[in-house]
């Protein structure tokens, strides 16, 4: 029988709309026309400039024949160009598919046919890469390649292209009446995982996920109007966790960045009065271990926001020191960028570091707008008890979790199984609902029958005073099956050997827990600074790791 409630009240135009980020540009350049949308270098762009700049591009690829669900792909660091392609490419009903600008030209090949792009936007950085990658498709269909110039890069320029960027936006309308989609469903960004196995998994995100992420963003981080947002997270990973489509909602500044260096991003947050940024650890732990000298002059109140690693005390007393506040996230790709935020309590404040330390390395509550996040056992798929010691999965429902994996049913259907998404994650829940993170299922150390969390042995190592980056994986023991691999990034200058790291854990860990092995170097890294486990493996397993 039909409730009262549905009997005559019709949805229409009139009381409903799909959600979309799209219409956050919309009404800030209507609202704001005239406030500064994108900082480049000495380049200024107004909200008004930037939305009939969007238009443009919408317009242009519509003309070439683009319509809704074909894919564009960008290979574009950090310019106004990236920006403009957050909305742009949506609003001509395409799909944008933001390259990783570190990979190799075969990996690229297969993203450009896995997605199937029709279009692909290249900055002049890149054009080695992409030429190359161009090649290698085995999809022989016409690729139109547009070539993007820019005034701040200063190596040595190539034109692959059948277009330069400028002329092709020329060619578009800026009044263009593009659509809000007609399902929030619709697919709006294509991202690919690391691939750190096999072929990367191309990610598909819906228009209504993006919007709310956006929205969480705001409402996690009491975002203000006018935000001055540095952009030292790659807007290709996880379409720069959203941000784009939240800078746009709050009327903000876009303030570009070519190159993630300490000195330009403290030069640039010292001359545009930048107010927030995003970063992996690599990022934040950049600007704590810089000069002081350097350091001279940055305005204290700065927000930050890290993911990744929990970030350990020291880095949380050297944000401190600079006057900056750091707020840590959690998330996947899966899961548009951070979906969980340990959002802090003014009782934190007067306890000491280390504690402060320890309740800020917690992956804690679900987003806003996410509609759970639990440590659930996968096997029985029941929560856990939230006792800080039960050990389960991290696992996902709501609107903030990809449509699923491009091209992938098998892979998407393991991914939900049970009616979750499960992060492979392993956690447990503390009494007020805080997520820990204890490891990836894939990283926990078996030892003589003892499970070890790398991530715990990880925590210790950074409390060394000298130690600036840490990752532990398990290496194979003719004795123990597996025990603890250390490997140490040591800060500039610092000389701690082996004996005094092994020393340091033995203060702080069960016997068994201690690394039996000590490698010293700097550690491989992803494009998004995530310490590359899987080649630390490979070297774990050779005479490169040397027992203590």
């Amino acid at each position: 029988m039909t409730s009262i409630f549905e009997q005559d009240l019709p949805r229409c135009q009139a009381n409903f709309a799909p959600l979309s980020p799209l219409s956050f540009i919309e009404r800030t350049a209507e609202l704001y026309p005239e406030r500064v949308a994108v900082i480049h270098g000495g380049l200024r762009r107004t909200w008004g400039e930037t939305y009939s700049r969007c238009r443009q591009l919408a317009s242009a690829l519509a003309n070439k024949g683009i319509a809704k669900g074909d894919t564009v792909a960008v290979m574009l660091p950090n310019t106004p160009a990236m920006v403009e392609a957050h909305f742009g490419i949506p609003m001509s009903g395409a799909v944008l598919n933001a390259l990783n600008t570190r990979l190799d030209a075969e990996t690229i090949a297969f993203m450009l046919d896995h997605g199937e792009a029709k279009v692909v936007i290249v900055d002049p950085e890149f054009a080695g890469v992409m030429k190359q990658a161009v090649a290698l498709r085995k999809d022989k269909r016409s690729l139109l390649v547009i070539d993007v110039q820019d005034a701040l890069y200063t190596g040595t320029t190539e034109r692959i292209g059948n277009l330069e960027y400028e002329q092709f936006l020329a060619s578009g309308d800026a009044d263009y009446a593009w659509q809000l989609p007609a399902d929030e469903w619709d697919a709006i960004a294509l991202n690919y995982t690391s691939g750190t196995t096999g072929n990367p998994k191309g990610v598909v995100y819906h228009h209504r996920g993006a919007a709310i992420n956006a929205i969480s963003n705001i409402l996690e981080w009491d975002l203000p109007k006018h935000a001055v947002y540095l952009w030292t997270l790659p807007m290709f990973h996880c379409n720069g966790w959203c941000f784009p489509w939240t800078v746009a909602a709050r009327a903000g500044v876009n303030v570009c960045l070519r190159k993630v260096e300490a000195k330009a991003i403290i030069d640039s947050i010292k001359a545009n009065r930048v107010t927030h940024y995003c970063g992996a650890p690599i990022v934040h732990g950049m600007l704590v271990n810089a000069p002081d000298e350097m350091k001279q002059g940055l305005p204290t109140g700065v927000k930050a926001m890290v993911a990744g690693a929990a970030p350990p005390a020291s880095m949380i007393e050297g944000m401190e020191r600079m006057g900056f506040d750091l707020i840590h996230v959690y998330g996947l790709t899966e899961t548009y960028g951070p979906a969980t935020v340990c959002a802090k309590s003014a009782e934190w404040d007067g306890v000491d570091i280390g504690e402060r330390a320890r309740l800020n390395a917690r992956q804690g509550v679900r987003y806003h707008l996410q509609r759970d996040a639990r440590v659930i056992d996968p096997a029985s798929m029941r929560p856990v008890p939230q006792d800080g010691e039960t050990m389960g999965e991290i696992m996902f429902r709501g609107n903030i979790t990809m449509k699923g994996y491009l091209k992938n049913p098998g892979a998407t259907q393991e991914a939900f199984a049970g009616g979750w998404f499960r992060t492979g994650d392993l956690a447990v829940q503390y009494a007020d609902g805080y997520i820990k993170i204890k490891d990836r299922s894939k990283d926990v150390i078996i030892s003589g029958g003892e499970n070890i969390s790398s991530i715990e042995v990880e925590d210790v190592l950074y409390r060394h005073p000298d130690v600036l980056a840490a990752a532990v994986v398990a290496k194979p023991d003719p004795k123990w099956g597996e025990t603890p691999c250390a490997f140490v990034e040591l800060k500039a200058g610092a000389t701690a050997t082996r004996e005094e790291i092994v020393a340091h854990c033995k203060k702080h860990l069960a016997g068994f827990k201690v690394p039996k092995a000590v490698v010293f170097g700097e550690l491989p890294k992803t494009s998004t600074g995530k310490i590359q486990k899987f080649e630390l493996r490979k070297q774990a397993g050779s005479a490169a790791a040397i027992d203590v």
